[in-house]
C-alpha cells in the first residue's frame, strides 16, 4: 500500500510554504498595493508589471477538460525538468535514498539525482529496449523512492510495455514517474487518467514537442492531488510567467492545430524512415513512437560529423548504452528531411 507521508522527507512535511501576495488576495479588481510592483506599467510598453497567477488556475481548468483529470491533479512547471527536480526534493534524502532509472533514457533523471545527492540504480533496458521488470523489482529496497520510466523512450523512440509499467506500479511503494513527453506521437494512450487509480503514479508531459512551444518552457505533471499539493508547496512562488500562461491558453483553445501538426510529423516520419533504410551507410532504422528516429550507421560518429559538415544537425548517441553507432534524428519538414537524406546519398560510412 502506497503512503505519500511514509516517503516524504521530514523537512518537507513540516515546511511552511511561502505565501505570495496573489495567494492572499485572489481577486481581479481593486487598488493593488500589496506586491511591491511597479504601478506605472512595464518598460517597452507591455503590461507585464503585475505578478502572474502563482497556481495557473485558468490553464489548469482548460487542461483538465482536455486531459480528463481534475485541476487539482495538475502541476505546471518550468519545463518537465522542474517537476523532476521537485520530486527529488520532496522524497529523496540527500546521501541516503536512491532512485531507479532504465538506460538508455532521458539524461535529466541522472542530472537531478546528482544535484540532489541521490544514488542512481541503473537497470538497463533489454536488447529490444524493453523494461527488465524482474530486475527492476529486485533492485528496490526500503530507500528506493522513485522509479523513472520514459515512454515513448528517449533516445530509442519506443513505448514501454504497458503491463510492465502496471506491474511496477502495483509492486512498488514509492513514486513511479512515467515521462510521456512524446506521447502525442504514439499509438499508445496516455496514462494520465490512471492517476485516479494509482496514487503513486506521476505522469509527465510537455508543451515543447507536439504543441511546438519549446521556447516557452512549460511542462505538466499529473498525479494524485496530495502529490500535487506537495509540489505546489515547494515550488518557487511564480514559476510560470504570464506570457507562457497566455500562450498556453491560446494553444489549448486550438487543439485541432496541434493534431494537424502531429499528423504531418507522423507522415514525414514514415517517409524519412523509408528513405533512411535505402541509404548505404545505414545499418538499422529502429521503429519509433516519437517525433524522432534512432538510426544505426556504419561508424556512427563519422556519419554524424559528415552531416555536420553539410550543416545537418542531428544528435550523436553512439556512446550511449545499447545505442552504439547510433544517431537520433528529429523528424523535420519535408524540405529538411530531403536535405538530410541527400547529404547521405553518396556517403558509404
Amino acid at each position: 500500500m502506497f503512503s505519500l507521508q511514509s516517503i516524504l522527507r521530514e523537512n518537507i512535511k513540516n515546511i511552511k510554504p511561502y505565501s505570495s501576495a496573489r495567494d492572499e488576495y485572489k481577486g481581479n479588481e481593486g487598488v493593488f498595493l500589496d506586491a511591491n510592483e511597479n504601478p506605472f506599467g512595464s518598460v517597452g510598453g507591455n503590461s507585464y508589471n503585475r505578478y502572474p497567477d502563482p497556481l495557473q488556475h485558468a490553464v489548469k481548468e482548460k487542461l483538465s477538460t482536455i486531459k480528463g483529470v481534475s485541476a487539482s491533479q495538475i502541476f505546471l512547471g518550468n519545463g518537465s525538468d522542474e517537476a523532476i527536480d521537485l520530486l527529488f526534493r520532496a522524497v529523496c534524502r540527500p546521501g541516503k535514498d536512491n532512485v531507479i532509472t532504465m538506460p538508455p533514457t532521458y539524461g535529466m533523471y541522472e542530472v537531478s539525482a546528482n544535484i540532489n545527492d541521490t544514488e542512481i540504480r541503473e537497470i538497463p533496458l533489454t536488447e529490444n529496449f524493453e523494461i527488465d521488470t524482474n530486475s527492476v523489482l529486485q533492485a528496490i529496497d526500503e530507500k528506493t523512492k522513485i522509479i523513472f520510466i520514459c515512454s515513448p523512450n528517449n533516445p530509442t523512440g519506443n513505448c514501454m510495455n504497458r503491463d510492465a509499467i502496471l506491474k511496477i506500479l502495483q509492486n512498488f511503494k514509492g513514486l513511479v514517474v512515467v515521462d510521456e513527453a512524446y506521447i502525442d506521437f504514439a499509438p499508445e494512450k496516455t496514462l494520465a487518467t490512471s492517476v485516479k487509480i494509482f496514487s503513486n503514479l506521476v505522469v509527465l508531459q510537455t508543451f515543447s514537442k507536439a504543441w511546438g512551444m519549446a521556447a516557452l518552457r512549460l511542462g505538466m505533471a499529473f498525479a494524485d492531488a496530495e502529490i500535487i499539493k506537495v509540489l505546489n508547496k515547494i515550488k518557487p512562488p511564480y514559476n510560470i510567467n504570464i506570457v507562457t500562461q497566455e500562450h498556453a491558453l491560446k494553444a489549448l483553445a486550438q487543439v485541432q492545430e496541434k493534431d494537424k501538426m502531429v499528423e504531418s510529423i507522423l507522415a514525414e516520419r514514415a517517409v524519412l524512415a523509408d528513405g533512411l533504410k535505402k541509404l548505404p551507410s545505414v545499418l538499422h532504422v529502429f521503429p519509433s513512437d516519437a517525433n524522432f528516429i534512432l538510426v544505426t550507421f556504419k561508424g556512427g560518429r563519422k556519419a554524424y560529423e559528415h552531416m555536420i559538415s553539410k550543416k545537418i544537425i542531428t544528435r550523436d548517441r553512439s556512446k550511449v548504452l545499447l545505442c552504439e553507432d547510433s544517431i537520433r534524428i528529429t523528424v523535420g519538414t519535408s524540405e529538411e528531411n530531403k536535405a538530410l537524406l541527400q547529404s547521405l546519398e553518396n556517403y558509404s560510412g
